[in-house]
C-alpha cells in the first residue's frame, strides 16, 4: 500500500530517545576533543596519526560487540556492514580534501583543522539527509526506488570520472560558494594560522583558509546525496544509518595523514566504489519489488558484506599491482 510505512514491528528502530542523547552526547565530546587537539596549529607525524587512526577504529568494533550483546546478531551485522560502506566511501572524500588542500596550499600545520570542519560539515549534512531518508521510508516502499535511482546515477557519475580521470580536473577556484566568498569580501594573500577572519586595515577579511572550508563543506554535500542512501541499502534503521556516518567520519582527520601518501596509489578506488553503488541500488529495487512481488528473491546483509569485501580487496590488489606496474616502467625508462 503506498501510504505503508516501511520500519515494520520487525525492524522498528533500536534507537530509544536516551539512545539517542547519549550518542549525541559521545559524538559532541568527541569532536571538542578533537577542536582542542587542533587548537595549536602543527605538523601531523605518523604517530600521531596512527594512534587516533586505531582509536576511531576501535570505536566502532566496541560499538558493533555492545549491539551484538544487547540487540542481537542482526542489528550488528548490519552496523558493520554499513559501517564498512560509509568507511569506503569517506575514503573518497579522502581524495578530494587531498585535492582541495592541495590546491588552496593549505600549509601543513592547519590542514588538520580544515579535515576537522570537513567532517563537522558533513556529520551536520548526514544528519539532514538521514532524516528526510527516514521520512521517505515512512512514506511507502517507492522511497527504495528513490534510493536506488540516485545509487545507479552516483555509480555511473564516479565510474565515468574514474576512467576519464575528470575527479583530479576539477579547478576549486571556479566554485559558485568560492567565486561568491571572494565578490562578498576581501580575501588576505596569506593563512592566519587557524584564523576563518582577520582585520585588515578598515575592515574585516577572510583568510583563505575559510575559502577552502567552504569548499570542503560543497563536496560534503555531493557525498552526503551518495553516502546515506547506500547506508538505507543495509539497514532501515534511522539510528544504525546515524552512528554508521558517524563512525565512519570522525577518524577521517587522522586517517587522511596515515594514508596520504597511500591514497595516489589507489588508483582503482573509484572503480569499486561505483561498482558497490550500483550493487546497494540493486539491492534496494529487489527490496522494493519483493514487497510488491514477494516471489523476487532479495539479497541477504551477509551477502551484501561478503560482496563489499570482495569489491574492496580485489580494487585494493588491482591498484597496488597497477602502481608497481607504473614504477617499474618509470624505472626501466
Amino acid at each position: 500500500m503506498p501510504g505503508h510505512s516501511v520500519l515494520t514491528a520487525s525492524s522498528q528502530s533500536i534507537g530509544s530517545p536516551w539512545l539517542w542523547i547519549i550518542s549525541f552526547a559521545v559524538l559532541i565530546g568527541l569532536l571538542v576533543t578533537d577542536f582542542l587537539v587542533t587548537r595549536r596549529p602543527h605538523e601531523v607525524s605518523m604517530r600521531e596519526a596512527a594512534g587516533w587512526s586505531v582509536f576511531y577504529l576501535a570505536l566502532p568494533l566496541v560499538f558493533g560487540i555492545w549491539l551484538l550483546a544487547v540487540f542481537g546478531g542482526d542489528q550488528a551485522l548490519e552496523f558493520i556492514t554499513g559501517f564498512v560502506v560509509e568507511k569506503s566511501l569517506s575514503v573518497d572524500n579522502l581524495f578530494v580534501f587531498m585535492l582541495l588542500l592541495t590546491s588552496f596550499a593549505v600549509p601543513p600545520a592547519v590542514q588538520q583543522r580544515v579535515l576537522l570542519y570537513g567532517i563537522v560539515g558533513a556529520l551536520v549534512l548526514r544528519g539532514i539527509f538521514i532524516a528526510a531518508g527516514a521520512a521517505l521510508l515512512q512514506a511507502g516502499t517507492w522511497a527504495f526506488l528513490v534510493f536506488g535511482t540516485i545509487l545507479f546515477v552516483s555509480a555511473a557519475k564516479i565510474l565515468h570520472e574514474a576512467i576519464t580521470g575528470a575527479a583530479f580536473d576539477r579547478d576549486v577556484s571556479q566554485l559558485r560558494s568560492v567565486r561568491l566568498l571572494r565578490k562578498l569580501m576581501p580575501v588576505t594573500d596569506d593563512y592566519r594560522g587557524t584564523q576563518l577572519t582577520v582585520r585588515d586595515g578598515a575592515r574585516r577579511a577572510l583568510t583563505p583558509l575559510t575559502l577552502v572550508v567552504v569548499a570542503v563543506f560543497a563536496t560534503d554535500v555531493v557525498f552526503a546525496v551518495d553516502s546515506v542512501p547506500a547506508v538505507y541499502g543495509i539497514t532501515e534503521d534511522p539510528y544504525l544509518v546515524f552512528v554508521t556516518n558517524a563512525f565512519a567520519l570522525l577518524g577521517l582527520r587522522a586517517l587522511y595523514f596515515v594514508l596520504h601518501s597511500a591514497l595516489a596509489k589507489l588508483t582503482h578506488l573509484n572503480h569499486g566504489l561505483a561498482i558497490i553503488l550500483a550493487f546497494i541500488g540493486v539491492k534496494l529495487v529487489l527490496h522494493w519489488a519483493h514487497g510488491v512481488w514477494p516471489a523476487v528473491p532479495t539479497i541477504p546483509t551477509p551477502i551484501s558484506l561478503a560482496m563489499i569485501v570482495l569489491i574492496l580487496a580485489t580494487v585494493t590488489l588491482t591498484s597496488l599491482r597497477s602502481s608497481q606496474r607504473f614504477e617499474r616502467t618509470k624505472t626501466g625508462s
